[in-house]
């Protein structure tokens, strides 16, 4: 084997971050400590990133002896990062996972407020799908699956929300009766 070719190895990311259509950092995780160790230093990296892909019409960027891809949704850039000997298509599979998951627990509704509004299923979905630079997972169903994520677990409809609020009155309900017929019989012994 040739001897200037890096060793294989599982730590395949080196970062996952999702800016705005201004460039502001919504979420990072760095998972090579040596690589921008300092919050100013990731911030550098991100603008430059940004400043570089935020018009293009590509899936991949080569930037400071990285390989990154991204991918865009309304207001929102989704980024992975590896090293430049990573395979794109792991990355890019990485990030498909990322985008979709988030799209089932956005609702298909993926931009800024949402995101926001969600940031620790987000969070949840991230960590689910990379470990400390390591792909677990890259299938955005079992992904939302060990996130225990189920839409009815969401209600966001009149109709649901006001037969949540009966369910729990009628649980109410029972809970005081059962309370009173409690009281009645100790007054009574």
């Amino acid at each position: 084997m040739d001897s200037t070719s890096p060793e294989p190895s599982l730590y395949t990311v080196k970062a996952v971050f999702i800016l705005d259509n201004d460039g502001n950092r919504l979420l990072s995780k760095y998972y090579d400590p040596e690589l921008y160790p300092s919050m100013k230093e990731q911030k550098t990296f991100e603008s430059n990133i940004f400043n570089k892909t935020h018009k293009a019409d590509n899936e991949i960027a080569f930037l400071e002896g990285m390989t990154i891809v991204y991918k865009s949704s309304i207001d929102l850039f989704f980024y992975v990062a590896g090293s430049a000997q990573e395979n794109e298509l792991m990355l890019m599979s990485v990030l498909n996972c990322l985008f979709e998951s988030l799209s089932q627990i956005l609702r298909k509704n993926v931009e800024r407020r949402s995101l926001l509004d969600n940031m620790e299923g987000v969070l949840l979905v991230v960590d689910e799908i990379i470990d400390g630079g390591v792909i677990l997972e890259s299938d955005p169903q079992q992904v939302l699956q060990k996130v225990n994520y189920r839409a009815d677990d969401h209600p966001l409809s009149e109709h649901s929300v006001a037969q949540h609020i009966t369910e729990k009155l009628a649980l109410t309900t029972n809970v005081l009766m059962s309370a009173k017929e409690q009281i009645k019989w100790s007054i009574l012994k």
